[in-house]
């Protein structure tokens, strides 16, 4: 039997809009039977972070970084027309509308489907972030040769 085909995404958006285009991609190739891995860095660290809490770090700067940054698939904001929240609470209302699941429950999917998720080990300790302040579907902590040897396998490699 051959080896499934592979996709790899890098989330380095922390931004709403791009994280469901993520997700939806994602899930797409999960459906069609690819074997999908996406590795959350910089600012796409926050779609898999709790959404409960705040990170304590070590220093004034990463605390000061984490208070201000403290992600959580519910706290993502629009990459355009944020306004303050208003304009996210409109995108979700037009979501509701039309039955367009919500980042929480397209990550559900991604992982029902084996959809991998990889955080970034260099980007937490530079930000001061320790594993548990992430949810616990993410499935490995890594570095970029993790990314690299997965992306070298893949047919699809995508930066977000």
């Amino acid at each position: 039997m051959a080896d499934k085909e592979k996709m790899t995404l890098i989330m380095f958006s922390g931004e709403m809009d791009k994280v469901l285009a993520a997700f939806n991609i994602a899930i797409g190739g999960a459906s069609s039977g690819m074997d999908v891995t996406m590795f959350f860095t910089f600012w796409g660290l926050n779609v898999i972070k709790k959404n409960e809490g705040s990170i304590k770090s070590k220093g004034i700067m990463r605390n000061m970084l984490n208070y201000m940054n403290r992600g959580g698939a519910k706290r993502l904001p629009l990459s355009k027309f944020h306004m303050a929240g208003a304009g996210k609470a409109m995108m979700q209302r037009l979501m509701k509308d039309i039955n367009f699941p919500q980042v929480d429950e397209l990550m559900r999917i991604a992982k029902e489907l084996g959809v991998k998720f990889i955080a970034c080990t260099t980007t937490m300790g530079m930000m001061g972030i320790t594993k548990d302040a992430f949810i616990t579907e993410v499935d490995s902590f890594a570095g970029v040769a993790t990314y690299i040897a997965v992306a070298r396998e893949s047919k699809i490699n995508l930066f977000i």
